[in-house]
């Protein structure tokens, strides 16, 4: 009797672990599209006195072009940073930065194969996982390493490898809300994943006009909340510190913090959406309003929007007409936004270039302030009168290239 009640409990014990354990692995489909949203809130010193404070906002968008029989996906990313601007009686909004376009392969368990050219992603094999089933309270090791982008501070022309070994541990598994617009609410795989940084640069390259880091050291400590279901990251949080010190003595230090959250979303560039957005926009009696498919995403152009005279100030009547606009765009919800702003050429080119920003940038205020997207989903850029769609000869082509666009991004 003891034995068999010894067995008996053996056989729960056994079931209960096969339930608890997972296999935790990217799960890819050919034609996913991602979305990763980064916030870094970072400090700067220069040989230990504070350069400057940064809130740097990222834009990451990845489309799977391809996947092997053995779940190896061949993705196509687009990178992204901005910063935030404001302009007269606009809140502040973040203007469209600098463009990174990358390619790499991603295995099932994170680890990446990509090219030296590739600035992009700075931190690489991150998470990454084993293949025997883990369980909450496991703890696993991996290496991975950073590809810093040197090229502004230091004019290093190539990615600066710095190789690290990060522990991992499954934490908890926690209900939560998912960050796409679903909000549906899901059991997410809280893991922990912290890595230290010493590295010693093997060959210092010749003594020249560039400065060259020689030692770098630091510490990045993240929690990542994994979605076993969608087999992709749902949100993580980091803390980092790292300190580089170059050839001719300078110390460089970057403190701070960093929040991701990563959505899926469809592309909006397609025939069928056109023709819906068309469709809509007749439907709503919305006049001067075209529509066309762009490598970006789908892209609405306002034509002689209405402002106040030389100035940024929407019209009343402009407002109603965003609004509707507003009502097409709930039909995208997982798409971020960029609101492009053009004038005629009407004075200097510097004097058009600003009001342009100043446009853009009050046209996206009035889209965050009705709830149509997110400060951080939405992004601003002025385009002054170089890219006109008609002649500034006649008001009538004036008024053409006086206009807003709105891009439904794909990339």
């Amino acid at each position: 009797m003891k034995r068999l009640f010894f067995l008996l409990c053996l056989t729960i014990c056994v079931k209960g672990f096969a339930q608890d354990s997972k296999i935790l692995e990217f799960k890819y489909r050919e034609g996913d599209n991602f979305s990763l949203s980064s916030t870094v809130i970072e400090e700067v010193r220069f040989n230990g006195r504070l350069s400057h404070r940064a809130e740097i906002v990222s834009r990451v968008t990845e489309r799977v072009e391809k996947v092997d029989s053995n779940g190896k996906a061949f993705i196509l990313a687009s990178f992204m940073t901005s910063e935030k601007s404001t302009s007269s009686g606009s809140k502040a909004v973040l203007s469209w930065g600098d463009n990174f376009e990358s390619e790499y392969w991603r295995d099932k368990s994170g680890k990446f194969t990509i090219d030296d050219k590739y600035f992009m992603p700075v931190i690489r094999d991150l998470p990454v996982f084993p293949e025997r089933p883990v369980k909450v309270g496991d703890e696993w090791s991996e290496n991975g390493w950073e590809a810093e982008d040197l090229r502004r501070t230091l004019n290093v022309q190539e990615p600066f490898k710095v190789p690290f070994k990060a522990d991992y541990k499954f934490l908890r598994e926690e209900s939560g809300i998912s960050s796409d617009s679903s909000r549906k609410n899901k059991v997410f795989q809280v893991i922990s994943a912290d890595y230290n940084l010493y590295y010693e640069t093997p060959l210092q390259p010749a003594l020249s006009d560039s400065d060259y880091p020689v030692t770098t050291m630091g510490h990045s400590s993240r929690i990542i909340w994994w979605d076993s279901e969608k087999g992709q990251i749902n949100h993580y949080e980091e803390n980092f510190r790292i300190i580089m010190e170059t050839i001719y003595g300078n110390t460089f230090q970057f403190t701070g913090r960093t929040k991701v959250e990563c959505t899926e979303f469809k592309r909006s560039a397609t025939e069928e959406n056109l023709k819906n957005v068309q469709e809509k926009i007749s439907d709503l009696g919305l006049e001067n309003i075209s529509v066309s498919k762009t490598e970006q995403g789908l892209k609405i152009s306002l034509e002689n929007i209405g402002f106040l005279a030389d100035s940024a100030v929407l019209e009343n009547s402009e407002k109603e007409k965003l609004l509707k606009i507003g009502m097409i765009l709930d039909s995208y919800p997982d798409n971020d936004l960029l609101v492009s702003g053009h004038t005629a050429r009407v004075g200097s080119e510097e004097s058009c270039q600003l009001l342009s920003e100043k446009r853009s940038s009050a046209v996206a205020s009035f889209l965050i302030e009705n709830k149509i997207r997110s400060e951080n989903h939405i992004f601003t850029k002025g385009f002054g009168s170089k890219i006109p769609v008609a002649t500034n000869a006649t008001e009538e082509g004036r008024s053409k290239n006086r206009r807003v666009e709105i891009t439904i991004l794909d990339r």
